[in-house]
């Protein structure tokens, strides 16, 4: 991504001061997909925040930054591995060694774990208490403020802005905040502020972090939501990047997106209306794999394809989908660096049931669909059943059936009827000539 700057300032220019803006970095979170099946890409995705953040700092080292700037979330919750805490431990002091200084505050995730108050770090890394601090920072005759707060508790209803120090007269203020902003899908509330209270700030420059996807706002103050250097799962999808923010001698602002996500999650749609047998349907999704692949930014990319169109197909797709994964997986192992996530049938019926007269098997799948699954009565058995299921599973496995009521009972919908269509396909299959 080319630099971008307010007034236009160019990186040709004395660079006073320079750092990088992160977080929600989630250090060794536990895999959030279920279809992680295959073995070695459930060990890539495992590793992948590590390799975000030893991305990071090779990049604050090449780069040659005063400062690495993570607002919150750096662990994920109640971690108790010792092996994160030696890890980070390491790249902190890869940062020491080169004189770069590491500032950061805890966020809603940070606040659950035991690292958070037993690791002891580098005395170059700057962590932020629950009462706001600023930081004082001088270079080439430019002054900066750092102004940070952490929260000890997961839960910051109210807004943190207040609570802030005022811009310090005379110097460029940087503020680091974990904040929802004024609330964000998939996230939960945590210190909401507006936007336009930040600008109102006389702070040139907010990094924050909460949120997952990377948002920029321009105005009075530089306003950077980085997201997260690295998805977990398809929900988040996309590459993931950090800032490497140039405080100019003159105290304006200049930003560079940089990539540092190692697997990029995408979804893939593949219309198979045109295909004409088994083998041309497997030919127009590898096409489609690869024109994803081509999209992807990151080294490795973990796709999910799901499958439209009306096709005489449906049957044979649902009833061997097994066979087709294989196949994909095959065609992505052959591209290189590829991955199947899952790979979604969303495909209709053509031919066999769409056929008239009194044909068994399209009675069977009339009084399923419209008599069967209607019933309340057996809506509520699977949803008992479904719930039971979801008991025995670990609270970080059981987010495949949605994480609302809502998502729950979506998820009952596409369950009943996937299972209707699937008697119905291999009854199809086995009456087939």
């Amino acid at each position: 991504m080319p630099p971008c700057g307010r007034g236009g300032l160019s990186l040709t220019r004395v660079m006073a001061f320079r750092f990088v803006h992160t977080a929600d970095l989630h250090l060794d979170s536990p895999l959030k997909s279920l279809s992680l099946r295959n073995a070695d890409l459930a060990g890539l995705i495992g590793d992948a925040t590590r390799q975000a953040l030893i991305a990071i700092v090779d990049l604050c080292l090449e780069e040659q930054v005063d400062a690495l700037m993570i607002a919150g979330d750096l662990y994920d919750g109640d971690q108790t591995s010792m092996k994160t805490a030696r890890f980070l431990a390491s790249q902190m002091a890869r940062l020491d060694q080169a004189g770069i200084r590491t500032y950061k505050i805890r966020g809603n995730h940070d606040a659950l774990s035991r690292i958070t108050q037993e690791l002891v770090l580098p005395p170059s890394v700057k962590i932020f208490t629950g009462r706001a601090e600023t930081v004082d920072i001088e270079k080439d005759g430019l002054r900066l403020a750092v102004h940070g707060l952490s929260f000890s508790k997961p839960h910051a209803p109210e807004s943190l802005l207040g609570k802030y120090r005022p811009a310090v007269e005379g110097a460029v203020n940087i503020g680091l905040m974990h904040t929802s902003l004024d609330g964000a899908p998939g996230h939960d509330p945590y210190a909401p502020c507006s936007l336009a209270d930040l600008h109102r700030t006389g702070f040139a420059y907010w990094g924050l972090g909460h949120i997952h996807q990377r948002i920029a706002h321009e105005g009075a103050a530089t306003v950077i939501m980085p997201g997260m250097p690295q998805g977990r799962d398809i929900n988040e999808a996309g590459p993931k990047t950090v800032s490497l923010v140039t405080v100019g001698d003159d105290g304006r602002i200049s930003i560079e997106e940089r990539l540092t996500s190692l697997a990029e999650f995408a979804r893939i749609p593949v219309d198979v209306s045109a295909a004409r047998d088994w083998r041309h349907l497997v030919d127009l999704a590898t096409a489609a794999l690869e024109e994803g692949r081509r999209a992807i930014r990151s080294r490795h990319a973990v796709l999910r394809l799901k499958l439209t169109g009306r096709t005489p197909l449906a049957f044979q797709l649902r009833r061997d989908a097994d066979l087709f994964r294989t196949e994909m997986e095959h065609r992505a192992e052959m591209i290189g660096e590829t991955w199947i996530d899952r790979i979604e049938l969303a495909t209709e019926r053509e031919g066999l049931l769409q056929a008239a007269g009194h044909d068994p098997i399209v009675e069977l799948g009339t009084l399923i669909s419209e008599e069967v699954l209607v019933r309340p009565g057996f809506r509520d058995d699977v949803r008992e059943l479904v719930r039971d299921l979801l008991d025995d599973l670990p609270a970080e496995s059981r987010r495949f059936a949605g994480e609302t009521e809502a998502d729950f009972e979506a998820f009952l919908d596409r369950l009943m009827a996937e299972s209707g269509e699937e008697v119905i396909a291999r009854l199809a299959g086995s009456a087939a000539p």
